[in-house]
């Protein structure tokens, strides 16, 4: 969906913490019993509690994972919804945690 061309992602930052290490325990969590597990499957077990920036923090998170693997021929839409708007979606590629 559009967005804003000069959004500033250190304002949303600044105004919700994102607990990363409760987010990289989730991964690793569910990393225990399988080896490997898509962003949207994380988000379904786990839904975004902190909406927009969770999800931000979730794709840092992939960035300096050991491996992961960007499907680029598959979309995935994740969804949430916070307690003001409406339920909000962001279409990106298939991100893949992979266990090491």
């Amino acid at each position: 969906e559009a967005g804003q061309a000069d959004l500033d992602a250190a304002a949303l930052f600044a105004q919700v913490v994102v607990d990363r290490e409760a987010l990289v325990r989730h991964i690793r969590n569910l990393l225990q019993t399988r080896t490997q597990i898509s962003l949207e499957e994380l988000v379904a077990a786990r839904p975004l509690r902190q909406g927009l920036v969770e999800l931000i923090a979730y794709l840092q998170i992939a960035g300096g994972w050991p491996e992961t693997v960007v499907d680029e021929q598959t979309t995935e839409v994740i969804e949430w919804q916070s307690e003001k708007t409406a339920i909000r979606r962001a279409r990106l590629p298939r991100i893949i945690f992979v266990r090491n």
